[in-house]
């Protein structure tokens, strides 16, 4: 992981002729500031940065309150109807989507090329992974919590956000983060969904790696890189204890 990592600053420190052929060595003369400056002027990424967030933000919301919601319905209610649900549930995770029939889709309900069909498109793709982490989360909660609450008279919706919601915080902060990194770091999917019409930092990064200012100039390249991946690398260091938590909370107790 350290190799890359290096790989990508020292590249960005580099002047232009240096970077023709990205290596391990260090630059003769840091250029870091100047480039990451140099790309976030020319480079529209304010523009970029703020489309991303645009998705990412309603994405994880939506995936995470429908997929929690789902989760405590498959975990509590043992019937063969669940099994059959929570098993086709989780198979988007082995199963990849059909792109054009995504496309097509989309132009029927007249979503394609907007951010509500990308949003839709994300939410739809990522359930499944929520699914699959909240449910055997669920599982390790006691019933006998829930069962309090009914008693004091909470009824499904009070009980689950009330009661269940605070409790899944670690294993949401798991699929937060995954969810996060999937959706902001995605190209493929935007490229097709909205195309030229709603910037995100992948997407923007494509297209000005094409254009002149970015043509040979992989020092700007890795310095794009560097300023598409610091807001997950803030939400990571801050977020890593939840991340480890969440991940084993459901598959020991």
């Amino acid at each position: 992981m350290g190799v890359p990592l290096w790989l990508v600053v020292v590249t960005a420190a580099k002047s232009q002729g240096e970077a023709l052929s990205p290596d391990l060595s260090l630059p003769s003369r840091w250029l870091l500031w100047e480039n990451l400056a140099r790309v976030w002027e020319q480079g529209d990424v304010p523009r970029a940065f703020l489309g991303s967030v645009l998705v990412v933000a309603p994405s994880v919301l939506l995936v995470l309150t429908f997929g929690s919601m789902a989760s405590w319905v498959l975990a509590r209610r043992a019937t063969r109807l669940n099994a059959v649900l929570y098993a086709c549930a989780i198979s988007g995770i082995v199963l990849p989507p059909a792109v054009v029939t995504i496309v097509l889709l989309l132009r029927q309900l007249g979503l394609a090329g907007s951010a509500v069909g990308m949003i839709g498109v994300y939410v739809g793709i990522y359930l499944s992974t929520v699914v699959f982490f909240v449910t055997g989360f669920v599982r390790t909660v006691p019933l006998s919590i829930e069962e309090a609450a009914r008693m004091d008279g909470a009824g499904p919706v009070r009980v689950f956000f009330a009661v269940i919601l605070p409790m899944l915080r670690p294993v949401l902060a798991t699929a937060t983060i995954l969810i996060c990194l999937y959706v902001w770091n995605d190209v493929f999917y935007a490229f097709f969904v909205v195309g030229g019409r709603l910037d995100t930092l992948p997407l923007n990064l494509f297209q000005v790696a094409n254009a002149g200012l970015y043509l040979n100039n992989w020092h700007l390249i890795f310095a794009y890189i560097i300023l598409m991946s610091l807001p997950l690398l803030v939400v990571f260091a801050v977020a890593q204890r939840r991340i480890i938590s969440g991940i084993t909370g459901g598959a020991v107790k």
